[in-house]
């Protein structure tokens, strides 16, 4: 139970994480100033009471430690399950939407898989947005010209575009799971909202980071 408890809250660390990150990314189409000046505030906030970049180290090694922790709680579940099933898998009930008595969402089909998916994504995003390591389009000192650069390439924006739908369906599931396990998953109607949050966040998530891609793409920002 420790072990789905630190999985749900260091999965909810990241939600809280994308959302603010989407948020910030919108800020594209504000112009170059605007998002150069927020990738800027990023690095200055918390000064003069923390150092240049102090506040900014502080949430990656938050968001670090949550995703260590959350790839720690769920291989070792699923090894626990692997062992307790002998490698088969658990039974599961028969219904008119699993007959043969496999009963999941597409969803929770591709968490696994979803999720190494969503991190080798985000190494790749590192390098290119945030390190400059990778700069498809030509690298550049600024925040938005690297953005711009890259996202006028389509095969950037359509390997971004199968990252962040097995984003979206990853959140599905475990935005569900998450306060499931924390005890939310009381009622009938308790799980349709939950159900409908689940939706929600994971729509909102998912349109809000492709929307700049593919405006970049087609020309409405740059």
């Amino acid at each position: 139970m420790a072990l789905k408890a630190a999985m749900a809250i260091s999965g909810l660390v990241m939600v809280l994480f994308l959302l603010a990150h989407m948020y910030g990314d919108l800020k594209v189409f504000s112009g170059r100033a605007a998002f150069d000046d927020y990738a800027r505030y990023l690095r200055t906030m918390g000064e003069p009471l923390l150092p240049y970049s102090g506040a900014l180290w502080i949430i990656r090694v938050v968001l670090l430690a949550s995703v260590l922790v959350h790839i720690y709680a769920a291989m070792t579940l699923w090894r626990r399950a692997r062992r307790a099933t002998a490698g088969r898998g658990g039974w599961r009930y028969h219904s008119t939407q699993g007959r043969g008595g496999v009963q999941r969402t597409y969803a929770s089909f591709t968490m696994r898989w979803g999720g190494v998916t969503v991190a080798l994504f985000v190494i790749y995003h590192l390098l290119q947005l945030t390190t400059n390591t990778i700069h498809p389009g030509g690298a550049s000192p600024s925040p938005f010209e690297r953005t711009v650069n890259g996202f006028r390439i389509w095969w950037v924006v359509l390997s971004y575009a199968i990252a962040l739908i097995a984003l979206g369906f990853h959140l599905r599931h475990g935005f569900w799971s998450a306060f499931a396990t924390l005890g939310a998953n009381t009622s009938v109607r308790r799980r349709l909202h939950l159900n409908v949050a689940a939706g929600a966040v994971a729509l909102v998530i998912t349109i809000g980071f492709l929307v700049v891609p593919f405006s970049v793409l087609f020309g409405w920002v740059g």
